[in-house]
């Protein structure tokens, strides 16, 4: 059986890579389009979540980005506040540490 590295430091770095060569913006319709198709059952917690978020986002710039090991990040630059998502798992609000790494890729793109 293979060893798999759990060094969290190497980790966050290659995703941290993974996430600044993979960021786009993407528009709010989009990302709607995706929350349906993400979360087709209406009573889905979820759902209510991911589209809560838009909704407080409205009218703002957003960022999508995906790691190496298949976490998908939706960025707010001007609020700064994101979202991470792990297709059939689970998702939930990025943690300070994140935000700070993307507010610094998206800065640097500009």
């Amino acid at each position: 059986m293979p060893s798999v590295n759990l060094d969290i430091a190497h980790i966050n770095e290659e995703r941290r890579k993974a996430i600044a060569k993979s960021i786009k913006t993407i528009t709010i319709e989009e990302l709607r389009k995706q929350g349906e198709e993400l979360f087709p059952l209406l009573d889905n917690p979820w759902r209510e979540r991911y589209f809560q978020f838009l909704n407080e986002n409205a009218g703002s710039t957003f960022y999508q980005a995906r790691t190496n090991d298949r976490i998908e990040i939706f960025y707010c630059h001007a609020r700064g506040k994101g979202m991470w998502f792990l297709p059939g798992t689970g998702m939930g609000p990025l943690q300070p540490k994140g935000l700070n790494a993307l507010k610094e890729i998206v800065s640097n793109l500009h």
